[in-house]
């Protein structure tokens, strides 16, 4: 399943970007550094500014373009939070590990606010998210949620919004109430890949496009990384492959499986109408175990995404498959337009936990189980770290246990599939 495309898929993200889109040359000959990171995505750019700004001299080799895969095509929501919530933390942690591991994600959800301002790129920014259910029976979850977070991990934030409440803040009878979080928001995620990527270059980093590795082998200095026309040499290697790690490293691609998922964006819609289905602009996510999520675009498209596949599949129809769940969301928007649709792979661990660690000085970051924006910053936060000889956060990370898929290769997803019927009809009794 290796990531190699001269081009971006075209995706809302790639068809508004202003003018061409950048294109960097690949790797030819070989370069001496001190990181070298495998992977131009969230944790591999966030890993690589943060070490370039510390001083390191950094080359990112990506097998086809700066954020080709799930960092430029994603929802554009940016979460605190994880997709595995906060119980496994807690079990594996502690209250005190994990209340470590939620600080570093409220950083995180700080720094994508102000990181565009420092480096003088933009994103799109909008604050504000919304937690919504759809089931009566779970509006109890979100009351639990807002009581764990105030009095487990110190933050008191949250918003409950009951069912009278949830015209103001969105224009359909089918949600029953939600949780308000000021510190989430929702972004252009191509523009943050971008701004980072050029940021890291002003920094004195390197990156190389169209260079996937071919193989890493360990020697006495260190790491050799080498590609189709090259080798880059450093004394520490990252690893931010995530769904597309493949046989570069076999035990890392055992903990993952390549999950497909989709989404739409409509055409522009009226601004009152758009403003009608979100009157506060805040992004949503339902607590379905399979989620619809969507949020309105700066030029007034309604972006839509929830449906997934374990099987790895992308629909050929992207809009038919997505329709029903967007009318049942929103049945005036009943026969509305899709302009763009695209589909990509996110990387799910088993337990939705991240994994993410380190051998000596080969780092790793992956598992971010479809909700990286947010997790993918603190977690290379915490690699960055390491690198630079502070561990405490990488420490947390390792502690976490993330198992092999069972099935091998061939079976996993097949078994993970079923495993997940039982949850998906969960949604719908």
């Amino acid at each position: 399943m290796y990531a190699e495309s001269t081009r971006h898929i075209d995706s809302y993200y790639a068809r508004n970007w202003p003018g061409a889109l950048p294109e960097r040359s690949a790797l030819a000959g070989d370069l001496d550094v001190d990181v070298v990171v495998v992977g131009a995505g969230f944790s591999g750019l966030h890993t690589a500014l943060r070490l370039a700004l510390a001083g390191r001299r950094v080359a990112v080799l990506e097998a086809s373009r700066v954020a080709w895969a799930a960092s430029g095509r994603n929802g554009g929501q940016a979460l605190p939070g994880w997709s595995c919530d906060m119980p496994p933390f807690e079990r594996a942690l502690g209250v005190a590990g994990a209340r470590a591991l939620w600080d570093s994600m409220r950083w995180a959800a700080g720094e994508v606010r102000e990181l565009p301002g420092r480096h003088g790129f933009d994103i799109d920014y909008r604050p504000g998210s919304l937690w919504a259910a759809v089931k009566a029976a779970r509006v109890g979850m979100l009351e639990a949620a807002r009581d764990e977070a105030a009095h487990k991990w110190g933050y008191d934030r949250l918003r409950f919004i009951p069912e009278a409440e949830m015209p103001e803040w969105i224009g359909s009878r089918r949600y029953r109430a939600a949780l308000y979080d000021p510190e989430a928001g929702h972004l252009d995620p191509l523009k943050l890949a971008f701004g980072l990527a050029a940021a890291i270059e002003r920094a004195g980093g390197a990156i190389f496009e169209q260079s996937r590795v071919l193989a890493w082998r360990e020697t006495q200095s260190g790491y050799t990384v080498s590609t189709r026309e090259g080798a880059v040499r450093a004394a520490t290697l990252v690893l931010a492959c995530n769904a597309y790690i493949d046989r570069l490293d076999s035990e890392l691609a055992s903990r993952v499986l390549p999950v497909g998922t989709w989404q739409i964006a409509t055409h522009r819609l009226d601004p009152d109408l758009a403003h009608s289905l979100l009157p506060r602009n805040s992004c949503v996510i339902d607590n379905q175990f399979v989620p619809d999520y969507f949020r309105l675009s700066p030029d007034h498209r309604l972006l839509f995404g929830g449906a997934c596949t374990y099987l790895g599949g992308i629909p050929k129809d992207i809009g038919a498959a997505i329709r029903p769940s967007l009318e049942r969301a929103f049945p005036q928007l009943r026969g509305v337009g899709f302009e763009y649709a695209w589909g990509g792979h996110i990387d799910i661990s088993i337990r939705r936990t991240p994994d993410v660690g380190h051998e000596r000085d080969r780092y790793w970051l992956q598992g971010f189980s479809g909700h990286g924006i947010l997790p993918t910053l603190a977690a290379a936060r915490a690699v960055a770290d390491a690198i630079l000889g502070e561990t405490r956060l990488l420490s947390l990370y390792e502690r976490l246990h993330n198992p092999r898929f069972p099935g091998g290769e061939r079976l996993a997803a097949p078994l993970e599939a079923l495993g997940k019927l039982w949850y998906r009809l969960r949604d719908v009794v």
